[in-house]
């Protein structure tokens, strides 16, 4: 499980160094593919093939909005594995995704990290914590 909020620099070459407790986890292998809300998912190579599966199931059903969810989670993938200084390329398209600057927030969601712009990670976390409380009550908590 990936916890934690950490700020880090995006490199001249498009790389970014994970934090120590999370490269560990990811060290055999991982990928990074669009996320929602304009930011980047990052998942074990394992992690990522059993979502993929699971996801697969769900498309083989033949809802139209899965072939395209299909379509936006694979098209934007790239295997990776964390350089010697525990250092990870994200491509260009990838970065044109999150709109990432040089100052980017990295953020354990789970089963996978998360990689932000970081003024739009904050500005994301300020609104979540203006209404956690109606959400969870939404949710059923």
């Amino acid at each position: 499980m990936f916890l934690g909020e950490f700020q880090h620099s995006l490199d001249a070459k498009g790389r970014i160094i994970l934090p120590s407790r999370i490269r560990s986890e990811l060290e055999s292998g991982l990928v990074i593919t669009r996320g929602l809300d304009n930011c980047l998912w990052v998942m074990s190579t394992a992690e990522f093939n059993r979502w993929a599966e699971a996801t697969r199931d769900r498309a083989r059903m033949g809802d139209p909005r899965w072939r395209d969810v299909l379509r936006f989670i694979f098209s934007g993938a790239h295997e990776d594995r964390p350089d010697k200084q525990g250092r990870i390329s994200i491509p260009e398209h990838l970065r044109e995704h999150a709109d990432l600057q040089r100052e980017v927030t990295i953020t354990g969601a789970d089963v996978r990290i998360e990689i932000w712009r970081r003024d739009r990670w904050e500005e994301r976390r300020a609104a979540a914590a203006e209404r956690m409380a109606e959400d969870l009550r939404d949710l059923g908590f």
